[in-house]
């Protein structure tokens, strides 16, 4: 291992002098007396269902009131295992897992047998974000997380479309507003990784409070030429002049130059361990995010039953990408999966081709409003209901450089010189596009008795899409006119819950989503006759809170069926929005804080995902499983606090087989990994964790990009870090 930078190492050293130094000034005498066992203790996996939730339901029910699967994973939780990215930690939520890779932004995700942006929707405090041709790249630090939400199946009445499989929802750090909290970390471990953040916040008089955060990480990465840096900011202001009127302004930073990796190409339909760590981008490959969302909330309580909310925002996104992109090992005859079929070409080698430059300048603006009432209609009848609002504005300007010559090359798999690119056209705008889009809402909640309550929503939207193409060969761009595309929407859903006692629920619901052909905000001239995929699910469970608080148990059988793929029943006949394809499963996940320090916190699907209907050119699909779908997913994590000074954590995260392609000719593997933390208490606020992720350097795949080039793990690493919290 190589030291880190001097500018790094100048960082690790504030913090570890500075913090002390704050917190001492700032913090009073209660937050002093505190044990070592407090910055040990991090919750639990599944939070208390009887907290209430703003994720599942806009009239803020607690899980237990809730008729869906909704799952939450604890901030504190996330940085004490030691998870490296949103999505890491995301994915360890029941039945969700990452199918993530640099086309997409590294955050796309599968649940309940569908998967990517068009099907899981992200949010950021329960703002949805718009993907632009499948990316979304924010946020990606976890120490700005207060915790991530996981609605799962269609969510489409709350949030809108893109989301029949569920919805993330990453809620961001808020200000104490009763103490002053300052925390920080600092670690450095294999792959010369190295990761620098702190924070701050509390009151600065009787109404005005605050929160700053700052993140810093790089690393060398796990393949040659993987290095990757980025740095995070946020700050927020939260003043409540009144006990019933809050304004919250809040402004988040991020800037990613992730690993260029693409992916490692099979040798022969197997993955070769010798060539695991070849990286057979460009030396000068290019792939660089930066994103900027201000957001100014007013949440006002006019009375005890009425309650005003809005978030008004602007989300700015500039993505960059230039690389080689595609490799595949080339057979006898000159073939390989990916796409090639060069008998010129030299057998054994690796075809590398798709040099692609693209770049998203995107501005996202909205709107969000709603008013609650609850009222009492009778003795042990109460109502609540909510209304309101969502407009959206998304501008995208689309560059790359597709009509350059193509790059080609073959290398040799494990000893070559890597190259530069070769751009012969160069990066520029070809379109533009706007999306519109206009929602209202309404949800409700009947309450009979202390046992029986019903819950109803629906939503309307309308979305329209215009799009300019961009002629940048000449010496002045110019703009024609493409496409006008309206798109409208009336999602709904009914759900009934019973309490047979306050910690014990029962529910069954069935609600409607709907999913974009591709992305909205990239519409294309051929998709313009189409509209919107469409489904539906039923789903049934259980909740419980059990062993006075100290364990939770949910359960939910459920049936997702997506209508309106694009179908050809034959190869000459006009494509239709026909086809089909259903999921069905059960998820369960179990948390239990037992006696001698020990907890369990344990997850698990299992689902059978197919094409109903679906023919593609010459091939039916029908009864295949669609891609990057696993039919089984487990998450397994072990604590125990031997003492109030030390702390054992250990964690499977367990991922089934999945296919790379509809005919299900290409197959992933599944796999298993185990992660390991121990943590030590030096003082009662100081804590020193190592942890060692991967345990048994197992090789696997997180994703496919293309049908034998597999994106791969992180091999066996060690880090270290030092955690304070004052």
């Amino acid at each position: 291992m190589s030291f880190p930078s001097p500018c790094a190492a100048f960082a690790a050293s504030l913090l570890v002098t500075f913090l002390p130094s704050l917190a001492s000034a700032q913090v009073g005498e209660d937050r002093s007396a505190g044990n070592a066992d407090d910055i040990l203790v991090t919750g639990r996996h599944q939070a208390d269902l009887t907290v209430p939730n703003s994720t599942g339901s806009r009239l803020n029910l607690s899980p237990l009131e809730t008729p869906a699967t909704l799952s939450t994973i604890d901030g504190n939780t996330i940085r004490a295992r030691g998870d490296v990215s949103v999505n890491d930690a995301t994915s360890r939520a029941p039945g969700i897992t990452s199918v993530a890779n640099l086309g997409n932004g590294g955050t796309a995700l599968a649940a309940r047998g569908f998967s990517g942006q068009g099907s899981v929707l992200q949010l950021i405090d329960g703002i949805r974000l718009f993907p632009a041709a499948g990316t979304i790249t924010f946020p990606s630090d976890p120490w700005m997380v207060e915790r991530i939400d996981v609605l799962s199946g269609p969510a489409s009445v709350l949030y809108g479309q893109g989301a029949l499989g569920g919805a993330v929802n990453v809620l961001m750090r808020k200000p104490n507003t009763r103490h002053t909290d300052v925390d920080g970390e600092i670690g450095y471990g294999s792959q010369d990784s190295f990761h620098v953040a702190a924070g701050a916040g509390g009151p600065l008089d009787e109404h005005l409070s605050y929160r700053v955060d700052g993140s810093y990480r790089r690393s060398d990465g796990y393949v040659d030429r993987g290095q990757s840096r980025s740095y995070a900011l946020s700050g927020t202001l939260r003043w409540a002049p009144t006990d019933r009127l809050v304004v919250t302004v809040r402004d988040d930073y991020g800037n990613q130059n992730p690993m260029r990796y693409f992916g490692t190409p099979l040798i022969d339909g197997r993955l070769d361990h010798d060539n695991r760590d070849r990286n057979y981008n460009t030396r000068d490959g290019h792939v660089r995010y930066r994103d900027n969302r201000t957001s100014l909330q007013i949440d006002w309580q006019p009375s005890e039953t009425l309650t005003v909310s809005n978030q008004a925002y602007r989300l700015t996104s500039k993505r960059e990408w230039l690389n080689l992109e595609s490799y595949c090992w080339l057979a006898a005859d000159g073939f390989c999966p990916n796409g090639a079929n060069d008998v010129r070409a030299t057998p054994g080698g690796i075809y590398r081709t798709d040099m692609t430059g693209i770049v998203h300048d995107q501005t996202q603006w909205g709107d969000q409003g709603g008013v609650t009432l609850k009222t009492r209609i009778a003795d042990g009848v109460t109502n609540d209901v909510v209304a309101g609002f969502d407009v959206n504005l998304v501008k995208l300007t689309y560059s790359h450089n597709f009509g350059a010559d193509p790059q080609v090359s073959v290398v040799d798999p494990f000893v070559f010189d890597p190259g530069v690119i070769v751009d012969t056209q160069g990066i520029a705008p070809r379109y533009r596009t706007r999306t519109n889009e206009y929602a209202i809402f309404a949800e409700d909640r009947l309450k009979v008795g202390e046992h029986v309550s019903i819950v109803g929503g629906i939503r309307y939207e309308c979305d329209r899409i215009r799009r300019w193409t961009i002629d940048s060969t000449v010496a002045v761009p110019t703009e024609s006119f493409a496409l006008d595309k309206r798109l409208g929407n009336t999602t709904w859903r009914v759900g009934t819950v019973y309490q047979p006692v306050p910690t014990v629920s029962f529910y069954a619901q069935y609600a409607t989503g709907v999913d974009p052909l591709g992305t909205l905000t990239t519409y294309t001239t051929g998709q313009v006759q189409f509209s919107n995929a469409t489904g539906d699910q039923v789903e049934a469970g259980a909740k419980a809170v059990f062993l006075g608080g100290r364990g939770t148990a949910t359960i939910a059988a459920y049936r997702i069926v997506k209508k309106g793929l694009l179908s050809q029943l034959t190869p000459t006949s006009p494509i239709e929005q026909v086809g089909q394809r259903s999921a069905k499963g059960i998820e369960a996940a179990v948390s239990l804080d037992l006696p001698a320090g020990f907890g369990i916190d344990a997850n698990g699907s299992v689902l059978e995902a197919r094409f109903d209907d679906f023919v593609s050119g010459e091939r039916s699909f029908a009864g295949n499983t669609p891609p990057d779908v696993p039919g089984t997913t487990a998450n397994l994590w072990l604590s125990w606090t031997a003492t109030p000074a030390v702390q054992a954590r250990a964690g499977l995260r367990y991922v089934g087989r999945r296919f790379s392609d509809n005919a299900n000719v290409f197959r992933i593997p599944g796999y298993a990994t185990v992660d390991a933390t121990l943590s030590y208490a030096v003082t009662p606020r100081v804590v020193v964790d190592v942890h060692v992720y991967n345990l048994f350097d197992k090789d696997y795949a997180i994703n496919s990009y293309g049908v034998q080039q597999w994106v791969l793990g992180r091999p066996r690493a060690l880090d270290v870090s030092l955690r304070a919290g004052f």
